[in-house]
């Protein structure tokens, strides 16, 4: 039960601290910030792709199919944001 409490503590902290720094981003950050972002997310795709495929029992399998194709649609989503905000950098015509 100790465990569970410290890691629900942590969890929470953790999303506090994380608005608090997201919030705090000059919007000419956002795009640099948003690659970074997606390079995390990439790991995630390879970490789920090796979870999905250990195969140790069907619940770790069904978990890393999901946790794959939310990684993937946060990288895809990333992306398409990215080259939205470079296009609003771009010289017209």
């Amino acid at each position: 039960m100790e465990i569970l409490v410290t890691a629900l503590t942590i969890f929470v902290l953790a999303i506090f601290i994380g608005f608090e720094v997201i919030t705090k981003i000059p919007p000419i950050l956002h795009t640099p910030l948003m690659s970074g972002s997606n390079a995390i997310s990439g790991i995630t795709v390879i970490g789920a792709i090796l979870s999905s495929g250990s195969q140790d029992t069907l619940l770790t399998s069904i978990l890393g199919g999901s946790a794959l194709v939310f990684a993937t649609i946060n990288v895809v989503g990333g992306f398409l944001v990215t080259q939205r905000m470079l296009g609003m950098f771009k010289k017209k015509d």
